[in-house]
């Protein structure tokens, strides 16, 4: 008979494996507590709630939901021609805003395109619409668009550009790329004058931030720290067409003051005094012998235009400034409705606050004699200048 001694060993050694594979814990340390036991009473989905954010964390999650819902996608269909002459459908993509509950959305013009064939308006909540053109304004590569969605619209909340600080934060939201709904964060980097590529449009008081802006950006709201629309953002400086940290946004307030206009007659009637002007600092005020060291002398002013009209007179003498013949010896403007303009950007920030037609008080010289004129303001497509 063989001895049964092995196998019962061979039982013990399996059971013994059995046990220690089933039953042994991990070794407890203060550090692991936590994932090893919780309390019962203990709602685990506090863990998900706002409570896990830091302030900066909330402030991005507030602005975001806050705007959001206003934010569009805009999708233009334009027809263009093959290798064979051939109709082709091409399509582009931007971004915008409800500005009201009757469906009017602010964008960019060059967003629009030339002569689309259809505008298509996504938004946040991914329904889509149908959009008309009712109004353009190719000079400051603006447009307003309008669905037909009552139910659906929040619109956006307009703040003010004015007093704008270099390093103030800012956030983008848009679609780059057709991704919908991608908000980025950076600060206002500068405040400047620009000129869009391919000789278009002048941006003055450009917002130059380095949040990161790309193609699809364009059109969509640059936002403050409480979620209103201080900016449109337009244009991006870059070598391989995407974000380098140089984008630019249109003011909002150069938006507000043509909005209107283009919502009733599809047009902007932006105001002008009609003039020709030259910047005045302290060494070119004493070559002149000005009677103020800042402003704008006016070199010549529009025939039968709102400065002209209102007797103001331009430079009657011929000098040179560096090889430039220039006309001296007209009226210097130091303020326009108790704001001072040292040049031609301190103008057009007050042109953005009226409307044409409007009376504007004009403070300036004339030899040594200070004046106060009132002007109405003239609509730039009747005249050139300022």
């Amino acid at each position: 008979m063989r001895s049964i001694r092995p196998i019962l060993f061979a039982l013990l050694i399996a059971g013994a494996f059995y046990y220690f594979t089933n039953h042994r814990r991990a070794p407890v340390s203060p550090e692991s507590t936590s994932w090893v036991t919780r309390p019962s009473n203990v709602d685990i989905t506090q863990a998900a709630g706002p409570q896990s954010f830091d302030p900066e964390e909330q402030e991005n999650i507030s602005v975001y939901k806050k705007a959001l819902p206003a934010v569009v996608n805009i999708t233009s269909t334009t027809v263009g021609f093959d290798f064979f002459y051939g109709l082709v459908p091409q399509q582009g993509q931007g971004s915008g805003f409800v500005i009201d509950k009757q469906g009017h959305i602010l964008t960019n013009e060059h967003v629009i395109g030339e002569n689309p064939r259809r505008l298509e308006v996504t938004l946040s909540n991914r329904k889509k619409y149908t959009a008309e053109i009712v109004g353009l304004d190719k000079s400051h590569d603006l447009a307003v668009i309008q669905i037909k969605a009552p139910g659906d619209l929040t619109p956006a909340v307009l703040g003010d550009s004015h007093g704008l600080q270099v390093g103030q934060k800012v956030f983008a939201i848009g679609n780059p790329f057709g991704l919908n709904g991608t908000m980025t964060r950076g600060i206002v980097s500068s405040i400047r004058s620009v000129r869009e590529p391919e000789g278009g449009a002048i941006i003055d008081e450009a917002i130059q931030t380095d949040a990161p802006i790309n193609p699809g950006n364009s059109g969509g709201p640059l936002l403050n720290s409480r979620g209103e629309v201080i900016g449109i953002n337009t244009l991006i400086l870059s070598s391989v067409g995407q974000s380098a940290g140089i984008g630019f946004a249109i003011p909002i307030n150069a938006a507000k003051a043509v909005i209107n206009d283009l919502v009733q007659y599809g047009q902007v009637r932006r105001p002008v005094l009609g003039i020709r002007t030259l910047p005045i600092g302290p060494e070119l005020a004493a070559q002149l012998g000005l009677p103020a060291d800042y402003g704008v002398l006016i070199l010549s002013v529009i025939p039968g235009g709102p400065a002209d009209r209102a007797g103001l007179r331009g430079g009657s003498e011929k000098a040179y400034l560096g090889n430039t013949p220039i006309m001296v010896g007209g009226d210097l403007i130091v303020r326009i409705d108790d704001q001072d303009v040292e040049d031609q950007q301190d103008i057009a920030h007050v042109m953005n606050q009226h409307h044409s037609g409007d009376k504007v008080k004009v403070t300036l010289f004339r030899g040594k004699n200070r004046m106060e004129v009132t002007l109405t303001l003239g609509e730039a497509r009747n005249y050139a200048g300022a």
